[in-house]
């Protein structure tokens, strides 16, 4: 069962690293606006006592925006990232959480349950809008 920790760990900066680039300047930065940023928030899933997931969010109220998440290697399609939107959801009380995303990552938000849309990209990759919404 995947546990939420809303502080990081030791492991977090692994973790993140899965879903940035892999700059270590880039991913202090990111964290040190998570953590100073009252929009900002980073949440870690641990199952038996291990890191298995992070992920990054800014919060509007009861909208959610997902701005990174990663899993560790081992522990990657066992379905944690996905315990870890839908416990976020529940716990933070959100209505709806987004996450605008390459198209490589798309078919994650799409299995976990978010509706996926294209959505304009100024780069050369295709770029979607995933969306999860509370029901009722």
């Amino acid at each position: 069962m995947l546990r939420l920790h809303a502080t990081p760990t030791p492991d977090t900066d692994a973790l993140l690293t899965r879903a940035m680039s892999p700059d270590p300047q880039r991913i202090q930065a990111a964290l040190h606006r998570y953590l100073s940023n009252p929009d900002c928030q980073l949440h870690t899933g641990e199952v038996a006592g291990q890191a298995v997931c992070a992920a990054t969010l800014t919060v509007h109220g009861y909208d959610g925006t997902v701005r990174h998440i990663g899993t560790h290697s081992d522990h990657a399609r066992q379905g944690h990232a996905r315990a870890l939107l839908h416990a976020l959801m529940d716990t933070l009380h959100l209505h709806t959480l987004t996450a605008d995303t390459d198209e490589d990552a798309a078919d994650f938000y799409r299995r976990s349950g978010f509706s996926v849309h294209e959505i304009p990209s100024p780069w050369d990759r295709r770029r979607s809008r995933c969306t999860l919404t509370r029901e009722g």
